[in-house]
């Protein structure tokens, strides 16, 4: 992957903090998985508002099913991994 080199401008104390985390990955690493991430987040958030123009707002119980079924999934995941079984660790 091509990369280019840029200068950017970091509170001194974040950037410490950065540097301690970053440690054997490297700050350019953790800087450009931070970015991927960030617009990542941005295009989602994009969706979410299209989303909601579409088919209006999500309402609790939307909210509160979809929570759970997360919550579902979080716990069969936990018990594959703690199992060792079959596709152990991949999600459900």
């Amino acid at each position: 992957m091509a990369t280019k080199k840029v200068t950017v401008t970091i509170p001194e104390d974040l950037l410490d903090e950065i540097r301690a985390e970053a440690a054997e990955r490297g700050l350019s690493a953790y800087v450009a998985e931070a970015l991927r991430f960030k617009r990542d987040r941005d295009r989602l958030l994009e969706l979410v508002d299209w989303l909601q123009e579409e088919h209006g707002p999500v309402t609790e119980d939307e909210h509160a099913a979809a929570l759970a079924e997360l919550e579902d999934l979080d716990t069969e995941h936990d018990r594959r991994r703690a199992t060792g079984g079959p596709n152990a660790g991949e999600a459900a």
